[in-house]
């Protein structure tokens, strides 16, 4: 998708998008500037977060510029490989969607709070929301 832009939300993102953090809205609202950019939210983060805050899901499934993202059988594998090698559950597919493809080669950031969690992950990339704005 040459020209567009993408940010993955995982559950850390997600939470503070219904906390109100202005910065995670802002990447929200940008989407409605143009089909080229894109808000993609892996299910499995969505579920996670929506454990976690009771709602989260519905508010953020009603976003018209969110992209929920299924989990395919390519995807459940990549994940279920992550599993095994020690990765959580919860980070698997932001992490699966965030690596390159033909469409986005060089692949998609990661919005978290914390980007620690993906120090170890070769080719993700992150861009840290702060936890309070």
């Amino acid at each position: 998708m040459t020209g567009s832009t993408a940010v993955i939300y995982d559950e850390t993102a997600l939470l503070a998008l219904g906390a109100g953090n202005r910065l995670a809205s802002q990447f929200v609202s940008n989407r409605q500037h143009g089909p080229t950019r894109h808000v993609y939210v892996p299910a499995l983060s969505l579920a996670a977060a929506d454990g976690l805050r009771k709602g989260l899901a519905d508010h953020v499934g009603a976003l018209p510029a969110a992209e929920i993202v299924e989990l395919d059988f390519a995807g459940a594998s990549a994940v279920g490989a992550l599993v095994r090698d020690g990765v959580e559950l919860r980070l698997g597919q932001a992490i699966y969607l965030s690596r390159p493809t033909l469409d986005y080669p060089d692949g998609r950031p990661v919005l978290t709070t914390m980007p620690e969690l993906y120090a170890d992950m070769p080719l993700v990339r992150t861009i840290r929301l702060p936890e309070r704005n």
